[in-house]
């Protein structure tokens, strides 16, 4: 076993690395940018050292200081962790001509398995069966053309040295193909450095399958079962579960053989990942090897209680793998749930900040590096959490996760904890009726905010307390809440009534009972039953039985209920300049990636400015209205913070903008 590695990432898979680590005694060297400087994942290393700025490309992706500063702190290996470099031949491939050991497949095999096209063919004499597609990869448009015309529509686009959905363009008529292979090819250079993109047939409503398989360099290979991906937004994953639910055990039997299968043809070592579709007549397709851990293999470790980081090394390390096939458990079931710092009633808009207080639940396990105060930048991708349960069966496992997910709150940010709430709820998930497009296709039921409608009622229960509490500047009858009026008394609110705003919208509450820590509120025109805890600051409870977290924040109070977050101002918002909104603001912090237009330019209200990309998305700035480009404010690469201008608008033809002053 090694005595010192380097970790070659970041953030909870940092942390997940290293608690492995310290459990085997063996040493590890963190790395930092400049924006993780003091950031969990750096705790507990013999040594830290700083390997750039803050974009990836000066940092996590600089293979040159990384290979240094393992040789410079005595180390004997490289753990990647997934992303950035992981599955980089060439970073492999440095790592050994430096002397040291890459924890992973060869840089021959992640070659090969890279190259989407050479894998297919690989799986394809190997007897896996392979999706319908191109085998030649290009970033050529006239190429890519020819080859999407010779597949057929629906087709997918995808980038062939990429993985984690990033970059994929779905396409189902040819007018749609120019754009598609424009911003293909745009993302797989920028996420990937490479933007040759494969052109395959669309398998419509599948589920996605993936089979994890280890292997040593004595020629062995096992797998650790299936796991069911189905549950994702834009290609990326959102929950996964193991083991999979929607197939029968014929299907399961031949997918895990066929991993294995492929994993012997091409002499595959250490952890490796095998991913398959399954259409709706139980048909399979090879879809891509990630040669690395997934993100997602905690379930999997849940149900073998095995230790997939430790299996790693001690491969690496040369010896033979720990157990045999027959030795691999496959108990009870797991979940996991992502945890994204995103809007999804935004279309899914990165949401970068500063986590205020976090609250994570107690008795199941947590990957995640964010604490209280922890800020999530833009400059890499908006993961925060993993949340994992592992039960005797799913219907367990589904209810364990509920409770999980009550227990949850990230105050500062909005994440996408209201979602996964719903996810969890749903009755077509529940009882696996699901598949690839269905959070994309019910998006705008599961993002219904029910729950948030109780909103005005938890802001008042804080400063109800506060009232109990005895505090004389605050609570609902203190001079600092004019607002709670008692003087409006009657059988419909005997304690009195208040209003909060969100934004510009009253939010009016009637508090019609109230014992000590509970109350009952008619507000949003429902009744709300609310209990009120007070923790150091941050306030919890429940509303009509469902979970509720609170900061006061003086003016303000932020609320996560169900999972949604809200913002409720205590005083009704002071009057405002409307201005002109002839100015087009970047709504997030952000790199520009393109600029659709020049000065001179007329635009309509919406078209596309500029576009940023923020957490490895992309973002359209749209106008906020018609007129002309009166001056370009931004330039391709350069890093922009949220408010700042980025298009100015200006009459078109001398007359003023409609709605100007």
């Amino acid at each position: 076993m090694f005595k010192r590695i380097l970790i070659a990432n970041r953030g909870e898979i940092a942390c997940r690395i290293a608690r492995s680590c310290r459990r085997l005694a063996v040493e590890y060297v963190a790395v930092y940018s400049d924006a993780d400087a003091g950031a969990a994942h750096l705790e507990g290393a013999a040594q830290t050292v700083y390997i750039g700025t803050a974009t990836a490309v000066a940092s996590y992706l600089n293979a040159e200081r990384i290979v240094r500063a393992a040789l410079d702190t005595g180390c004997e290996a490289i753990h990647p962790g997934y992303g950035f470099l992981s599955e980089n031949a060439d970073f492999a491939r440095a790592v050994t001509e430096a002397g040291l050991v890459f924890i992973g497949p060869s840089a021959e095999t992640i070659d090969t398995l890279g190259d989407k096209g050479r894998a297919k063919q690989l799986m394809r004499d190997a007897g896996v069966p392979v999706v319908p597609g191109s085998a030649e990869a290009s970033d050529d448009t006239a190429r890519l053309t020819s080859l999407a015309n010779d597949v057929g529509y629906p087709l997918m686009l995808k980038p062939s040295a990429g993985g984690g959905g990033k970059g994929m363009q779905i396409v189902r008529a040819s007018d749609e193909l120019p754009n598609a292979i424009e911003a293909g090819v745009r993302l797989a250079r920028s996420s990937f450095g490479d933007g040759r993109l494969l052109a395959e047939r669309y398998v419509d409503q599948p589920r996605h399958i993936e089979v994890q398989v280890f292997g040593d360099s004595f020629g062995n290979i096992v797998h650790a079962h299936e796991r069911e991906c189905s549950l994702q937004r834009r290609h990326q994953k959102v929950v996964e579960e193991a083991p999979a639910t929607t197939i029968n055990q014929a299907v399961r039997t031949a997918l895990v053989e066929s991993a294995v299968k492929g994993a012997k043809a091409v002499g595959y070592v250490n952890a490796g990942t095998f991913e398959f579709i399954v259409g709706g007549n139980d048909e399979f397709f090879f879809l891509e090897v990630n040669t690395r851990l997934q993100v997602e293999h905690p379930v999997s470790e849940e149900i073998t209680g095995l230790d997939f980081v430790e299996w790693q090394l001690r491969i690496a390390s040369g010896e033979a793998l720990p157990r045999a096939q027959v030795d691999i458990p496959r108990l009870g079931h797991a979940i996991e749930v992502r945890v994204y710092a995103e809007d999804p009633a935004q279309n899914f808009s990165p949401a970068p900040g500063r986590a205020l207080r976090v609250k994570w639940p107690t008795g199941v396990r947590v990957e995640t590096s964010l604490a209280d105060g922890g800020e999530i930048t833009p400059f890499y991708d908006p993961m925060v959490a993993k949340v994992i349960v592992h039960a005797a069966n799913r219907t367990d496992a589904i209810a364990a996760m509920s409770h999980a997910l009550d227990g949850c709150s990230v105050m500062g940010l909005t994440t996408n904890l209201g979602l996964l709430e719903a996810i969890v709820a749903n009755a077509d998930i529940k009882a696996g009726h699901f598949h690839t497009r269905f959070l994309d296709e019910h998006i705008q039921a599961l993002a219904v905010e029910a729950a948030s409608n109780a909103a005005g009622a938890c802001a008042l229960a804080v400063d109800t307390w506060h009232s109990q509490a005895g505090s004389a500047a605050s609570g609902p009858w203190g001079a600092a809440f004019p607002l709670f009026d008692r003087s409006a008394l009657s059988r419909g609110a005997p304690f009195g009534v208040a209003t909060f705003w969100e934004d510009s919208k009253p939010v009016g509450c009637e508090m019609t009972a109230m014992t000590l820590g509970k109350l009952v509120v008619h507000s949003s025109s429902q009744d709300w039953q609310v209990t009120v805890h007070n923790d150091k600051g941050l306030f919890s409870g429940t509303v009509n039985g469902k979970a509720w977290w609170a900061l006061d924040r003086g003016d303000t109070v932020e609320l996560q209920v169900g999972g949604w977050h809200r913002v409720l101002h205590r005083a009704a918002p002071a009057d405002r300049a409307t201005g002109t909104g002839n100015q087009a603001l970047a709504p997030m912090h952000g790199v520009i990636v393109a600029i659709n237009v020049k000065a001179g330019d007329e635009v309509a209200e919406s078209d596309t400015l500029v576009v940023l990309e923020a957490m490895k998305m992309e973002n359209h700035v749209r106008a906020p209205r018609a007129g002309k480009v009166a001056l370009v404010r931004c330039e391709i690469g350069i890093a922009v913070s949220v408010g700042q201008v980025l298009v100015e608008l200006a009459p078109i033809e001398g007359k003023p903008v409609a709605g100007s002053s």
